[in-house]
């Protein structure tokens, strides 16, 4: 799904008389509603899945599923325009060499005219800004790379 079709979703779930829809399917999950309670978002784990890699037919290897660098990420719950900053012409949240701790806001995701605060789900210091001031991000995106204090 690219952006316009994103949008186009968006807009006819809008002018729908449905309450909430839900998507969901490889690499991509979008979740809308029209309730006025929030939709509490599943907190992002670190921990992945480990994937069976067969070879010979009959033996297998255990395979992480993401590689360590992913692993240090904070990713995009979700699909929107990221913003770096409170407001135009406002210091950033966080920039390389930034100590966060779990909880710290380190960006906004705004979709559908909602912003919604982008929280570090660990401890550490900002390495790396992957995204630019608002650049489109995919759910489960890496945004940020963070190393351990």
């Amino acid at each position: 799904m690219d952006f316009n079709d994103i949008e186009r979703l968006m807009n006819d779930f809008k002018q729908s008389e449905m309450r909430e829809l839900e998507i969901t399917t490889e690499g991509f999950h979008i979740h809308l509603s029209k309730n006025e309670t929030p939709f509490p978002f599943k907190e992002q784990t670190v921990d992945q899945p480990a994937v069976s890699v067969a070879t010979n037919d009959t033996a297998s290897d255990q395979v992480p599923a993401d590689d360590k660098t992913a692993a240090e990420s904070i990713k995009s719950p979700m699909v929107g325009s990221v913003f770096l900053q409170p407001k135009p012409g406002a210091d950033p949240y966080v920039t390389v060499g930034s100590k966060v701790h779990k909880g710290d806001v380190v960006c906004i995701i705004e979709a559908m005219k909602m912003m919604t605060e982008i929280k570090s789900d660990r401890d550490g210091v900002i390495t790396e800004i992957l995204v630019e001031n608002e650049d489109l991000v995919e759910f489960d995106q890496p945004l940020f790379k963070v190393a351990g204090m």
